[in-house]
């Protein structure tokens, strides 16, 4: 019998099995990450009333026909202060700082400085009897002195508008030069007369980005990113639809203006969003005729309160607002573009 070796007897060996590892311990999956907010939408509102209004415009007619016309410049900062502190957005309501004194002297100092000169220099041109190179320099000089009236109103009157009107106990203000504005205004005018009108929708937005690009509201400034070339064609569009349309397309063309200049204006990172159409804006037209012709002009104050409301139903900003970096940068206005603007009925009250 033979005798087995060390090593074949190890081959009769049973193992034993080899040992697994442990399981794993269960994890539950990673949280799937959260969803984007939704950026803040903030929509003006405006609380004020019709009959309120009338009130006080009732009030403001009596106090100007008893005064023999010095109060109308009370009443009217009256009006603002109602409007302003009656138009709210997120959260909080605006304020009207003007008084009816710096409108008088605003008012006084336009007249003296740009009316009474047009006055004198009409007079000689027309009915008095003097040299005809005398009239002749008297024409040249009033129509220079007018192209320059009407851009120094409307800057005057944007930047004594906004230096007194506040939001969260902090002033609005306009820092653009008057020459400049002066210059893009005779450059424009002067493109629109030689193009037939064709340069009109250019000379208007270059206005809109020289308005808004200026204004701050403290230490926040305004942007607008608007070009001309993008309104053009509506533009063109609606020169071609006037005697087709009755002049109607050009209420269309209004609305696309509006919607145009708002959805090209920035605050910080925050956007404004218009929605208008034009045949909403139409119907605001008709029925404004129908109420002003029907009460013979006593539906004005219902009229105004409809069209400012109007003007918010459309209108949003839209993205964040770091208010709390914003910095109160109050700046000195004088009332005398104010004046001016008086006498245009030029400016930028709301509604």
């Amino acid at each position: 019998m033979e005798a087995t070796s060390p090593g074949s007897r190890e081959l009769f060996v049973r193992q034993p099995p080899p040992v697994s590892p442990p399981p794993a311990a269960w994890t539950p999956p990673p949280p799937l990450p959260p969803p984007p907010a939704a950026e803040p939408v903030r929509q003006p509102l405006f609380h004020g009333s019709g009959s309120t209004l009338l009130g006080i415009h009732v009030v403001n007619v009596l106090l100007t026909l008893v005064t023999l016309g010095v109060y109308y410049f009370w009443g009217k900062t009256k009006v603002r202060r109602y409007v302003f502190s009656q138009t709210e957005i997120a959260g909080d309501r605006f304020a009207y700082h003007g008084t009816g004194r710096e409108l008088l002297l605003g008012f006084a100092r336009a007249f003296l400085v740009f009316l009474l000169p047009l006055i004198v220099l009409s007079i000689i041109q027309k009915p008095l009897d003097v040299d005809a190179n005398i009239k002749q320099a008297a024409g040249f000089l009033g129509s220079i002195l007018f192209f320059v009236f009407i851009p120094v109103a409307l800057v005057g009157a944007r930047r004594y508008r906004l230096s007194r009107t506040s939001w969260r106990g902090i002033r609005f203000s306009f820092r653009g030069k008057a020459w400049r504005f002066i210059l893009l205004f005779l450059k424009g005018s002067f493109l629109t007369g030689l193009t037939f009108g064709l340069y009109y929708p250019f000379f208007l937005t270059e206005r809109q980005a020289f308005m808004i690009s200026h204004s701050y509201f403290g230490s926040e400034r305004f942007q607008f990113t608007g070009r001309g070339r993008d309104l053009f064609p509506n533009y063109l569009l609606a020169l071609l639809l006037t005697f087709p349309t009755l002049g109607l397309c050009w209420v269309w063309f209004i609305a696309r203006k509006r919607r145009f200049f708002w959805n090209h204006t920035s605050f910080g990172a925050a956007r404004f969003r218009s929605t208008v159409s034009g045949g909403r804006l139409l119907g605001l037209y008709l029925v404004s005729g129908l109420l002003l012709v029907g009460t013979l002009g006593l539906a004005w104050s219902w009229v105004r309160v409809r069209n400012i409301r109007f003007a918010f139903r459309y209108l949003t900003l839209e993205g964040p607002v770091e208010l709390e970096r914003i910095e109160q940068q109050a700046q000195f206005a004088s009332a005398t573009g104010e004046g001016l603007a008086g006498f245009l009925d030029t400016g930028f009250d709301l509604g």
